[in-house]
């Protein structure tokens, strides 16, 4: 393995000063509710409106005003998630099932009640965001969507309301940071508190949603976003180049490395972004997300880029190779693949139909990204004939009793003695 490009970027800020910061607001908008969401909101994003939910006229008025053909590419992007999101919640069955004679045991399929979807704003208004969030979550069945997302320039970010109110949302909320998602996790006087919080956003964000987890549910925790290129000979300098940048864009601390099977093709990337940044329009963010977290490490077989993109286990991973499908039959941990030059981060990002809410730093050994099953609590039951309890209950005794659970035990013999004779 050579590495050709290290990367030499730190942490804005230590954990510890975002955790103490963020359990303060948390703590703010517990004891002062309506009060001290205003007051937040005024502080830090200096916005403080007649109300920050929207009515419904001025959501209507709001979606008159985006031009025509950009909502008819919102409803195209929705579709495609739709599509996809319906497809996965198809293959989530309820079952029932006979293990031995009069025993039924069984799972049903939930949705949650209420979801609280935070869409990020701030640099760039994330429309897409809204699909991904309030959109899965009414296919999954959820009763009730709460949507947030911060002011841009001082106003509602007319084209996310659209995206927002298009999916489904049944309240939309102007309003950012750590302060949203505690009025939605909490409840205030006039925000009934949800179930779940979904969506990503910036560090402060995400540490609010870790510390409010257990009174809430969370869909994961998302650092800034990742992007992994795998390529050999088959690729092309101009493609990966453009492929690294386009995530590098989302912030200066977005990493982006390419594992390489080619050393010429690895230099020839490395002056190919140098200078792609010089026509780059969001090129003083990419320039140093490059410059700081980008790496371009060649190896010299596909196992060991496998091997090597398994224990990095990237948020998104490129495969630019002759044979894309070897890698899809052989990685495991991921956020998201895709397949050939043919498709890219940013058709997942904003319309091919699977979720970009992935998971990031290595979190892609433990689990998948949002989906309709992020949203739905897989429950069980059990139910028996009399015969079968009496069986079960003198098994069950047996076994309370070597941990010395004698009200477990009970309830197993009060069975026995009820319903039938003890199993020899």
């Amino acid at each position: 393995m050579l590495v050709i490009k290290h990367a030499t970027g730190v942490a804005a800020a230590s954990l510890k000063e975002v955790s103490a910061l963020v359990e303060g607001l948390i703590d703010e908008v517990r004891a002062g509710g309506d009060a001290a969401v205003r007051a937040l909101s005024e502080r830090l994003d200096h916005w403080s409106p007649v109300s920050f939910r929207l009515s419904q006229q001025e959501i209507d008025d709001i979606v008159a005003s985006v031009p025509a053909e950009t909502l008819e590419d919102i409803k195209f992007a929705q579709t495609q998630i739709r599509r996809f999101a319906e497809a996965q919640l198809a293959t989530m069955s309820d079952l029932e099932v006979e293990t031995i004679p009069g025993v039924f045991l069984g799972h049903k399929n939930i949705p949650v009640d209420s979801v609280g979807c935070y869409v990020p704003g701030g640099r760039y208004p994330m429309v897409a965001s809204a699909h991904m969030s309030v959109l899965t979550a009414k296919v999954a069945g959820v009763k009730y969507v709460v949507a947030c997302t911060p002011p841009m320039d001082g106003v509602p970010p007319r084209e996310t309301v659209a995206a927002m109110a298009l999916a489904g949302a049944d309240e939309i909320h102007i309003i950012g940071g750590v302060q949203a998602v505690a009025m939605m996790a909490l409840g205030t006087e006039t925000v009934a508190p949800v179930d779940m919080i979904v969506g990503p956003g910036n560090a402060y964000v995400a540490e609010a949603k870790r510390q409010l987890f257990g009174e809430v549910g969370i869909d994961l925790l998302a650092g800034p976003t990742e992007v992994m290129v795998i390529a050999d000979h088959t690729a092309d300098a101009e493609m990966i180049a453009t492929d690294l940048l386009g995530q590098a864009e989302h912030g200066p601390t977005s990493p982006a490395v390419l594992i390489c099977l080619d050393r010429d093709l690895a230099e020839a990337v490395v002056i190919e972004v140098d200078r792609q940044l010089t026509v780059l329009p969001t090129a003083d963010v990419a320039g140093v997300a490059w410059q700081d977290w980008g790496r371009v490490i060649v190896v010299d077989s596909h196992e060991e880029a496998a091997a090597l993109s398994d224990e990095l286990a990237y948020e998104h991973v490129e495969i630019l190779t002759e044979d894309p499908q070897w890698y899809l039959e052989r990685l495991r941990n991921y956020g998201a693949l895709f397949l050939g030059p043919e498709t890219n981060v940013s058709y997942g990002d904003k319309v091919i139909g699977t979720n970009h809410t992935l998971p990031t730093r290595r979190a892609g050994r433990f689990t998948g990204g949002l989906w309709v099953g992020k949203f739905i609590k897989t429950v069980t039951y059990q139910r028996c004939t009399p015969e079968a309890s009496a069986l079960i209950g003198s098994y069950g005794s047996r076994l309370c009793a070597i941990e010395r659970f004698w009200g477990h035990k009970e309830q197993a013999d009060l069975r026995v003695r009820r319903y039938g004779t003890p199993a020899p």
